[in-house]
């Protein structure tokens, strides 16, 4: 560094030459721009940098569900069912059997037996039955009645044919007249018998009886509906339906289904019960589909005319013994003779008419 010299001073700076004027313009565009840049541009910039912000703070939740909703969803594979080592009964197909091995046991239960009886109802352990044990049997058991009386308890009505029983007398039938004894010997009896049901370990269900059996009355018959069938009337020879069926069934019931195809119309797929049931058959009467008399048909209709017919007959077995058998068929016309279109599950019922539709008249 030099040193400074007393006495001598600092050479002057010398004076812009420009105006005030000019410096104070130049000084504005200074302040103005800064890299290129104006301060005004950089304001805006600034502003449109924290409207974006903004803009994409207030948009990140729309936009993120957009994202989530657009991501395909896959589902879980369903696990495979095990199937279950054994069905169990339930409900009332169980109670059902439940009841008719009860009813079973009490009808041939005797002295001694009421630990058996106590397996279905546990009270029964502290009766004392009369009678031999296996004295009356219950044979044939069938449930003709299951009605669930509550949200657990079904009630059970089993016909059963009671062998074994002693005869009994029935009331007389006129003044004066003495009771006869008749055998109750095979005759069917109804018992209704209470049974409830409870979950068991693994899933099963467990039975238990409610009370002993109650003897009751046969269910009411029900009442027949109509059938599509005329009348009754004897099949004649020269009947071209009575020869039509006469020769279908021989082949169905005689012959084990041997030449059956000849007596079906086309289309008609038919197996004959084998071994042959019956040596021999004879159509005794039969009801046609609209016929109201026993008039005498021999003319066959047109092609492709149908007609359903209840047909009753007699078949002999292979002992000589004749055994009543009804048919319902449906018969099909082609070339002038009668073919089998199919051996029908059950008679023909009568459609009810619909009600005709009421028009409201407008009033004025």
């Amino acid at each position: 560094m030099s040193p400074i010299l007393p006495g001598r001073r600092k050479p002057a700076v010398p004076a812009d030459p420009r105006t005030p004027a000019v410096q104070d313009a130049e000084t504005e565009h200074n302040t103005r721009w800064v890299g290129g840049w104006s301060t005004g541009a950089q304001a805006n910039s600034a502003a449109m940098m924290r409207w974006l912000v903004w803009g994409l703070i207030a948009l990140g939740p729309l936009l993120g569900t957009l994202a989530y909703l657009s991501v395909p969803t896959t589902s879980a594979a369903p696990a495979p069912k095990t199937a279950p080592s054994a069905p169990s009964a339930s409900g009332g197909q169980g109670a059902a059997g439940f009841a008719s091995l009860f009813v079973a046991a009490y009808l041939s239960a005797g002295r001694g037996d009421e630990p058996k009886l106590a397996a279905y109802y546990p009270p029964a352990g502290n009766l004392q039955l009369d009678g031999d044990s296996g004295q009356r049997r219950g044979e044939q058991l069938t449930v003709v009645r299951l009605r669930q009386t509550d949200t657990s308890v079904w009630s059970v009505t089993v016909a059963a044919r009671v062998t074994g029983a002693q005869p009994t007398a029935t009331p007389s039938t006129g003044p004066g007249a003495s009771p006869s004894p008749t055998a109750a010997t095979d005759a069917v009896r109804y018992f209704q018998v209470p049974v409830t049901t409870a979950p068991a370990a693994g899933g099963a269900t467990a039975y238990t009886a409610l009370a002993l059996p109650a003897e009751v009355a046969a269910p009411e018959r029900a009442k027949a509906p109509e059938l599509v069938y005329g009348p009754m009337h004897p099949a004649l020879p020269a009947d071209p339906r009575t020869q039509a069926v006469t020769s279908f069934l021989t082949a169905y019931l005689t012959k084990a289904g041997a030449e059956l195809d000849r007596y079906l119309a086309p289309g008609t797929r038919l197996a004959a019960p084998s071994p042959a049931p019956y040596s021999g058959i004879a159509v005794d009467s039969f009801a046609a589909e609209g016929e109201t008399g026993g008039e005498l048909v021999v003319s066959v209709p047109g092609d492709g005319t149908t007609l359903r017919l209840l047909v009753i007959l007699r078949a002999t077995g292979q002992d000589g013994v004749r055994l009543p058998l009804t048919y319902a068929l449906t018969l099909k016309a082609r070339a002038g003779r009668w073919e089998i279109a199919s051996l029908d599950g059950a008679p023909a019922l009568i459609r009810p008419t619909p009600a005709p539709a009421q028009v409201a008249t407008p009033t004025s």
